[in-house]
């Protein structure tokens, strides 16, 4: 126990908290990027058994998400991982679509948690007390957690989708808009997976 109170993430946690409560934390990935999903993580973790590293996905390696992803499904009480998909995002924005996917994420924990801690500046509609925190996944260790979660999930989704569309190289991108991903797309053009919303601007639909 000394060793996780001074972890500072979980220290963070606990502050926010408290020892006894049931924290989840809360983060996506894929906001940005011009196809597939937004994925939502949520995951409450057991700090009994505290997990070295965590941080802002964005800030580890690639090798070490992985090997910290096993390790969070290893050890968390709960934890649950959602896609928004395209046409979602499509529909209701991404803004409403991030929501969704928070309030899905939360609602299908098979653990309800006593708080909720959102990374950024918006909170979903939840049963439960909710707190957006800004840079969260650089300071709680639930939210760096589901951060991790989101972000391996939907990384291994769009690499299987680039072996479908291998003209698209969507394991070099994973959708983001790069010089690159704008050249295939001019080359190849548009396949269904993409937000079409995100791309009206650029005059491909």
């Amino acid at each position: 126990m000394e060793k996780s109170a001074e972890n500072p993430f979980v220290l963070f946690d606990r502050e926010k908290g408290g020892a006894a409560c049931l924290l989840c934390g809360v983060d996506e990935a894929g906001r940005g990027p011009l196809c597939g999903p937004v994925t939502v993580a949520a995951a409450i973790l057991d700090y009994r058994t505290p997990i070295e590293g965590l941080n802002d996905s964005k800030k580890i390696s690639e090798k070490k998400r992985e090997k910290l992803y096993e390790l969070i499904i290893e050890c968390a009480l709960a934890y649950e991982v959602v896609h928004i998909p395209p046409e979602v995002i499509d529909e209701i924005n991404i803004h409403n679509a991030t929501l969704l996917g928070m309030k899905k994420a939360v609602g299908n924990l098979k653990i309800t948690p006593d708080q909720v801690l959102v990374d950024g500046n918006f909170v979903p509609a939840l049963s439960v007390p909710c707190q957006a925190v800004v840079k969260g996944d650089a300071k709680s260790a639930c939210i760096a957690a589901a951060s991790i979660l989101a972000k391996v999930t939907r990384d291994r989704l769009m690499r299987e989708l680039g072996k479908e569309y291998p003209q698209y190289r969507l394991e070099q991108h994973k959708g983001y808009p790069t010089k690159l991903h704008y050249a295939l797309l001019d080359e190849h053009g548009v396949a269904p997976f993409y937000r079409k919303s995100f791309l009206k601007k650029r005059g491909y639909v």
